[in-house]
C-alpha cells in the first residue's frame, strides 16, 4: 500500500519518454502486491496499468501508445478487431460514439510476477450512435477483468472478460456488442 502513496506524492512520472502526470492517472480503489516483487517492479507494473486505464477512462490514443508495447497481443479478440496497439484504439473511438461519456474506474489491482489483473468498472450513457442504433440515454455499466502481461515496463499481452451489470445494461450491452460484431467485419477495417 506503501507503494499508491509513492504513485500519488509524485508529481509526474517519466513514461517511455514522456511525462505522464500521476494526478491524470485513474487511481485504484485497492491494491495487491506479490511480496516476492521489489519496489520498483511493483511501482512500474502499477504505473503503466493506471496508464493503460487512463486510456480506457479518457479515449486518448496517447495513453494506450505509451502502456502497449510495439508487440502487443489481445489474446481475446474479438471478431473483426485488429489485432496490435490499434485494436483497443479502434475499440474505444467506436464504443465511444455510442457512449461518449464513457468512464473506467480501477477497482482493484493485482500484481504478481509480471502480470497485473485489474477488476474494472466500465460507465456511461448510450446517447450516441452504435451501427444503425441511435441511443436514448440508457444506462451502460459494465465490469472487466483484464490479465495484463507486462516485459520492459509495458503491456505485452492481455486476455479480457467483461459482464453487464443489471438487467437493462444487460440487454443494451449485449446489443451493442453484437452491433460491433457486425461492424468490425475485416472487409470494413482500413
Amino acid at each position: 500500500m506503501k507503494f499508491l502513496g509513492l504513485l500519488a506524492a509524485g508529481a509526474a512520472f517519466l513514461a517511455f519518454g514522456d511525462l505522464v502526470s500521476a494526478d491524470k492517472l485513474p487511481e485504484p480503489k485497492s491494491v495487491t502486491i506479490d511480496k516476492s516483487l521489489d519496489a520498483d517492479q511493483a511501482q512500474a507494473a502499477i504505473h503503466v496499468a493506471r496508464v493503460f486505464y487512463a486510456f480506457w477512462d479518457t479515449g486518448d490514443a496517447k495513453f494506450a501508445r505509451l502502456a502497449l508495447a510495439d508487440n502487443f497481443t489481445d489474446h481475446t479478440l474479438p471478431k473483426g478487431r485488429p489485432q496490435g496497439v490499434e485494436g483497443p484504439i479502434v475499440a474505444s473511438r467506436n464504443f465511444r460514439q455510442a457512449v461518449p461519456d464513457l468512464s473506467c474506474e480501477i477497482e482493484q489491482l493485482i500484481v504478481a510476477g509480471d502480470r497485473v489483473i485489474a477488476h474494472l468498472r466500465f460507465r456511461g450513457h448510450f446517447t450516441g450512435a452504435f451501427g444503425r442504433n441511435q441511443g436514448a440515454g440508457q444506462t451502460v455499466d459494465f465490469i472487466a477483468t483484464d490479465i495484463l502481461r507486462l516485459q520492459d515496463g509495458r503491456i505485452t499481452d492481455q486476455s479480457h472478460v467483461h459482464a453487464a451489470i443489471g438487467n437493462r445494461s444487460t440487454l443494451i450491452w449485449h446489443n451493442m456488442k453484437q452491433q460491433a460484431i457486425r461492424h468490425y467485419e475485416p472487409q470494413d477495417i482500413h
